[in-house]
C-alpha cells in the first residue's frame, strides 16, 4: 500500500512536535502510603518531524502506549519515551500524563475522612538518549489578605488559590510531598468535607496567618529549594480574588 505520510513535503519547514493529544488511558500511579493509586490520565505523545516527510505515522503512537506497561515511573516514562522515538524514527519525542491524583484526608477537628483531589502531571522528552523529565501539582489552598486583616475593624476578606509546582529532580519525588509544601505555605489548606468546629477551626488559623500571594510564592521556593532531590523548579500562585474584579498572580523560577 502507499505510504503517503513518507512522500516528500511540498513545504520544506521542520516540525517541532506532531502526534496525539487528549488521548484518555488507565494509569498506575505510585502512591507514598499505599503503594499504588489508580486512576485516569490524558495523554500528549509527539515527535518532531523532517522537514522533508509529509507526515507521521499516527497509529505508532497508539502502538507504542498499548505495549507500555501503563504504570507510571521514572524508568517506565524514559522507556515509553525511547519506544516512541524508535517507532516513529524521530530524533526528539515528548511525553505528557496529566491526571488526578486523590489522597485521604481528616478533618482538623471533627477527624471526618474524605477525598481531595489534585491534578498532577509528568511530562518530559528524550532527545540523544537523555531524558528531561518534570513534575507537576496543582494545589488549592486558601489565603487571608494581610493588608484588608490590618485596615479592617471587622473581617477581611479571603480567598481560594491555586498554587502550581512545576520541578525537575533526581530520584524518587513524592507527589504528596509537593502537595505537602504547597499546603503548608498558605493561610489554609482546603478541605472536601468539613463540619462546623472545623470551619471555626480553618477561618480562625487562616485568620492568624494570613498572607499575600507574593509571601505564598515565597513559601513555596524556600521549601523547595532546600528539597534534596529538586535541581529545577517553578513555583506559581494564583489568587481567585472575592473583592476584586481581577486575580492576582506571582512566580518564583530558580536552579537548585
Amino acid at each position: 500500500m502507499q505510504d503517503v505520510q513518507n512522500s516528500p513535503s511540498g513545504v520544506h519547514i521542520p516540525i517541532d512536535r506532531v502526534g496525539v493529544k487528549g488521548l484518555r488511558y488507565p494509569l498506575v500511579v505510585r502512591n507514598k502510603n499505599d503503594g499504588v493509586q489508580h486512576t485516569v490520565t490524558q495523554v500528549d505523545l509527539y515527535v518532531d518531524l523532517p522537514s522533508q516527510f509529509k507526515g507521521t505515522h499516527m497509529s505508532r503512537f497508539l502502538e507504542a502506549l498499548q505495549a507500555w506497561t501503563g504504570v507510571l515511573d521514572y524508568h517506565s516514562f524514559k522507556q515509553l519515551l525511547e519506544d516512541v522515538q524508535v517507532r516513529l524514527e524521530a530524533r526528539r519525542s515528548h511525553l505528557t500524563f496529566e491526571f488526578p491524583f486523590f489522597l485521604a484526608q481528616q478533618a482538623p477537628q471533627s477527624g471526618s475522612p474524605s477525598l481531595m483531589q489534585y491534578v498532577c502531571s509528568f511530562s518530559g522528552e528524550l532527545e540523544a538518549g537523555k531524558p528531561t523529565m518534570y513534575v507537576s501539582v496543582n494545589v488549592p489552598v486558601m489565603t487571608v489578605c494581610p493588608c484588608s486583616l490590618a485596615i479592617s475593624s471587622q473581617g477581611a476578606h479571603s480567598q481560594r488559590a491555586m498554587v502550581k509546582i512545576k520541578a525537575r529532580f533526581d530520584g524518587l519525588l513524592w507527589l504528596e510531598d509537593l502537595i505537602q509544601i504547597a499546603q503548608g505555605s498558605a493561610s489554609s489548606p482546603v478541605y472536601s468535607l468539613l463540619k462546623r468546629v472545623d470551619e471555626k477551626f480553618v477561618t480562625e488559623s487562616a485568620f492568624d496567618n494570613p498572607a499575600f500571594v507574593e509571601d505564598v510564592v515565597r513559601n513555596v521556593a524556600t521549601r523547595l529549594k532546600e528539597h534534596p532531590l529538586i535541581h529545577w523548579f517553578q513555583a506559581e500562585v494564583e489568587s481567585f480574588e472575592s473583592i476584586h474584579d481581577h486575580n492576582a498572580y506571582a512566580c518564583i523560577e530558580k536552579e537548585n
